[in-house]
């Protein structure tokens, strides 16, 4: 208690000291700080200027790595479906030739019967 008693017995005493001051003092003073917080926001304004830019900066590096990613699995899906439809043509090849083979089987198997109501039952 008796620190901040005198903290702020002290902060009155400065305060008072500076009410005391003459004005062009206190004028001098107060112009600095204006000075001081004018160069600040303009600190803060060319900041706040640049980071839009940085932004923009990230974004086209993204954009670029995006493309690289997209063309490299394009790339990656239209060898997959080159690979596909060579295996889908050769099963249709296969499939063709099988029903070129059951077809000639059906043929075969008719003809035998034929020949078997022809000739009739053997003893």
């Amino acid at each position: 208690m008796t620190e901040a008693g005198e903290r702020r017995s002290q902060l009155l005493t400065d305060y008072d000291s500076e009410c005391e001051a003459p004005w062009p003092v206190r004028a001098l003073n107060a112009s600095d700080a204006l000075k001081a917080a004018h160069a600040e926001i303009l600190a803060q304004r060319t900041c706040i200027g640049e980071l839009p830019g940085e932004i923009g900066d990230l974004q086209v590096e993204w954009i670029e790595e995006a493309i690289q990613r997209i063309t490299s699995e394009n790339t990656t899906l239209k060898q997959r479906v080159r690979r596909l439809t060579a295996a889908n043509r050769t099963l249709d090849e296969h499939f063709k030739a099988t029903r070129s083979n059951l077809r000639f089987l059906d043929r075969r198997v008719a003809d035998l019967q034929a020949q078997i109501t022809v000739l009739g039952p053997r003893t």
